[in-house]
């Protein structure tokens, strides 16, 4: 009589990290030749939980490195309280718990909640990761999705329809310490999509097509200008995080020869603890280069691989990549090219990063912003800030976005010369600079306007700091007004609707005698007027009340 598995046959689906264009892992896929066997795998937590162990079983015989994501129905980890047989197979496979990410696939619907947080609570003192699945497309609940914690959310490609909920959902994930990544990408639009929403990581038919043979290549578009906006801290290091080759403290250097022989793409190996936390760090070019020296076969091989080890370099996850830089900076120079392990919050190590990937990324986000800077002041334009604004808007963040120019500016170059009226632009440039404090940005968009785009409990002391200067060219005194909306969650929608609410503002400040500052607030009727006088602006000192006609 044959069974249901002398058909069931396995596909393999690779997880594209979109900033490095590198597997990051492989999804194992079941696929009957014939019958619904996930349909029964639904109903039946036994059959789902066997699944899930053959997923590994054949994963492992495909003598892969990459970690690995395999499929499991949330009833089934209700039900069953966990998999223990699936940590029994992951340790018979020779491979880490902390190398398996548990997709947990839908429906949730009648699934004791309780039961299944237990059961990912029980997984993750095992040391498996978890993933939450299907998210857009399925009916987990925003609290179970929070309560859950998961180290990935895998969104529905549907929603890159919606840009906004990819947004908000990265949003969420950075509070979770979560990754991004996109199921069902099938176009080089979607892909750019995604990327431009803000997920690390991505499936579907673009890159690579589920195959019975895990793919050695994968496509990946190339990224044009702009399409990943980089925070002024730097790139999150998860953004690059590559899969790591490890092996057990114990290993010998014959076991540790017999991999990097065999994975001319690895670079080196990390040997770690029963907990999956790195101990030494085995760089390839060193190590091959002590094992092929004479005798290095006969007087190594046999050895502990710890003894040709180094000690590794670690990152935490929420490091960024300039952080990266500093611990590669102060080891010695003949360890620049060594992988930094990055690990969890328990130490365990959740891969590694090139410091090829950090640099590059890093030289092209300088590229991008140094296109982007006015020449005359080397500040960011409008582009770069009102970037900012809709990344603070989709942050659910209260924020200020204040304008500011020079008052009657025409008069200024006529009357001293476009070079003093040059400088003068240069040194207000330079004191919003000196003014704007923790994450405010200061944006050059042309002429004499800035943008200040600032918390609203920072605002006073920037203002202030611009204001109360003198200012003069040519020896006359010059003033300067500045308009600010503040804007709280729900009251704007974009960038476009926070300069609308504006634009009233600047018209108000411009009409105030002397240095001015009117504020308003988004949704509110009305505006204050915090400095300047009323009255016709043709009374104001210095240039402009040398043209009475102004």
């Amino acid at each position: 009589m044959h069974s249901w598995t002398d058909t069931l046959r396995f596909a393999f689906q690779p997880v594209v990290n979109l900033r490095t264009g590198a597997v990051a892992a492989l999804e194992t896929l079941a696929r009957p030749e014939t019958g619904d066997i996930l349909a029964e795998a639904r109903r039946d937590p036994e059959l789902d939980g066997r699944l899930t162990v053959l997923a590994l079983r054949a994963a492992t015989h495909k003598e892969t490195l990459l970690p690995l994501h395999l499929n499991v129905f949330a009833a089934t980890l209700a039900d069953l309280g966990g998999l223990t047989p699936l940590h029994d197979a992951v340790r018979a496979t020779g491979r880490m718990p902390w190398e398996v990410t548990l997709d947990i696939v839908p429906p949730y619907t009648h699934v004791p909640q309780r039961a299944l947080l237990e059961a990912v609570a029980a997984l993750r003192e095992q040391g498996f990761r978890i993933s939450a699945d299907g998210i857009g497309d399925g009916d987990v609940p925003l609290r179970l999705l929070n309560d859950l914690s998961p180290d990935l959310v895998k969104l529905d490609g549907s929603l890159l329809a919606r840009p906004a909920a990819v947004r908000a959902m990265r949003t969420l994930c950075e509070e979770l310490g979560a990754l991004v990544a996109v199921e069902g990408v099938e176009t080089e639009l979607q892909c750019a999509a995604a990327l431009s929403a803000g997920a690390q990581l991505a499936q579907g038919e673009l890159f690579a097509p589920p195959a019975r043979i895990p793919a050695a290549d994968v496509y990946v578009p190339p990224r044009s200008p702009g399409a990943v906006s980089v925070p002024r801290s730097g790139p999150s290091v998860r953004e690059f995080v590559r899969p790591a080759a490890v092996l057990p403290v114990t290993a010998s250097a014959g076991q540790v020869r017999a991999l990097l022989t065999g994975s001319p793409d690895v670079s080196g190996v990390l040997l770690v603890d029963q907990a999956g936390r790195p101990v030494r760090s085995v760089h390839r070019s060193r190590f091959l280069l002590s094992m092929s020296a004479r005798y290095g076969h006969a007087l190594y091989a046999d050895r502990p691989a710890f003894k040709l080890g180094d000690a590794p370099r670690t990152v935490g996850v929420d490091a960024t990549a300039w952080e990266v830089l500093d611990v590669v900076a102060i080891g010695g120079r003949d360890r620049t090219s060594d992988d930094v392990a990055v690990v969890d919050a328990r130490e365990r190590c959740v891969g590694v990063v090139r410091l090829a990937d950090l640099v590059r990324a890093l030289a092209e986000s300088r590229v991008e912003e140094a296109a982007g800077l006015n020449p005359l002041t080397r500040l960011p334009g409008s582009d770069a800030i009102t970037t900012e604004v809709d990344r603070w808007i989709a942050d659910g963040r209260t924020f200020a976005l204040s304008w500011l120019d020079i008052d009657h500016f025409k008069q200024v170059n006529d009357g001293a010369g476009f070079a003093a009226g040059d400088e003068l632009i240069r040194s207000v440039g330079r004191a919003l600079q000196q003014a704007v404090v923790g994450h405010a940005r200061v944006g050059h968009i042309g002429g004499d306007d800035f943008l200040v785009l600032a918390d609203e409990d920072t605002l006073v002391p920037v203002v202030a700091g611009v204001l109360d200067a003198p200012w003069s060219a040519g020896g006359r005194p010059v003033t300067l007004s500045v308009a600010t909306v503040v804007c709280v969650p729900g009251s704007v929608g974009d960038h476009r609707q926070a300069a609308a609410h504006l634009a009233p503002l600047k018209k108000e400040a411009k009409a105030l005698r002397g240095a001015s500052w009117v504020l308003g607030r988004a949704g509110a009727g009305g505006h204050e007027v915090r400095r300047g006088g009323t009255g016709a602006g043709a009374a104001q000192a210095g240039y402009a009340a040398a043209e009475p006609g102004l």
